[in-house]
């Protein structure tokens, strides 16, 4: 087990935030997290790892460690995102790599393979969709946004903001809570609350709608370059539904797909699992 080194580092004039472990020689995996949450979520995850890999987790731009730009600076779309993080991947020397989707993390790792397929190694999807049958009622709010972005509907969409809600995501579809620590949702609340990251997590869900016309493009990369492919889902998931995860066989038909008795942050309940599987998969 390799302790992790936390460092900064900045891409063209934005501070990015990223964890590291393992030999710089070793096969890279790089793992991009979702919302709200930060790298901290790949805590338990890289240590056990980082004896067979190289390791690298960012936190996105507007999130964590990150540096959160003004929105009159740096315009919040997915695109924005991943180009910042496609940008990281060379400054730090990334040049072949596996990587580990989830959730906003999957739209983002996407648009890299898309852009450099040869770089990508292999892709795991920890509830990462990219498929419209993978999207549960639960987007209802935020698709009503997309086809009407007025201040109404968007202030409808604060209440995926609270405090309370954060706590929800961390425990819905978790047969005992008391398994998940309370770390994790209580970090997502103190970066939620810093003054302007709400107006930038509301300029995020109305451009999440980029990504759901990117699904076709996405779908077209798995089946021509068909990408070593591992999904670990948290089947109780509230907005990714299995459904999305078995997609993945559509297109990549050697895909593996495991489903995990868990939530939204499969992590915080099976990351020993979630590891060993990542071990059978990438380091064999």
């Amino acid at each position: 087990m390799t302790k992790p080194s936390y460092r900064k580092i900045n891409i063209d004039g934005l501070n990015v935030f990223y964890r590291e472990a393992g030999r710089a020689d070793a096969p890279a995996l790089l793992s991009l997290h979702g919302f709200p949450t930060s790298s901290h979520m790949f805590r338990n995850l890289i240590p056990p790892l980082a004896d067979g890999l190289h390791l690298v987790a960012p936190d996105l731009p507007g999130f964590g460690q990150s540096d959160m730009p003004d929105r009159s600076r740096f315009s919040y779309t997915f695109n924005n995102i991943a180009k910042v993080i496609e940008r990281f991947t060379e400054v730090i020397g990334l040049r072949h790599f596996a990587v580990y989707v989830f959730d906003y993390g999957a739209p983002i790792g996407f648009r890299l393979a898309v852009s450099h397929p040869e770089r990508i190694t292999a892709i795991i999807s920890q509830n990462g969709n990219a498929y419209e049958e993978g999207l549960s009622e639960g987007w209802k709010p935020i698709q009503t946004y997309w086809n009407d972005p007025s201040p109404v509907n968007r202030d409808a969409l604060r209440a995926f903001l609270k405090p309370e809600t954060t706590l929800w995501q961390y425990t819905h579809g978790v047969s005992d809570t008391t398994a998940v620590s309370p770390d994790g949702y209580s970090l997502d609340n103190f970066y939620l609350a810093r003054p302007g990251a709400d107006e930038v997590q509301l300029d995020l869900f109305g451009d999440y709608k980029s990504n759901v016309a990117l699904y076709p493009t996405f779908q077209e990369y798995f089946r021509k370059h068909k990408p070593p492919f591992l999904a670990v889902w948290g089947k109780n998931d509230p907005f990714f539904l299995p459904a999305g995860a078995e997609a993945f066989k559509r297109d990549i038909p050697d895909a593996t797909v495991r489903f995990f008795d868990t939530g939204h942050f499969a992590l915080e309940t099976h990351a020993e699992e979630i590891t060993k599987a990542i071990r059978d998969f990438l380091v064999h």
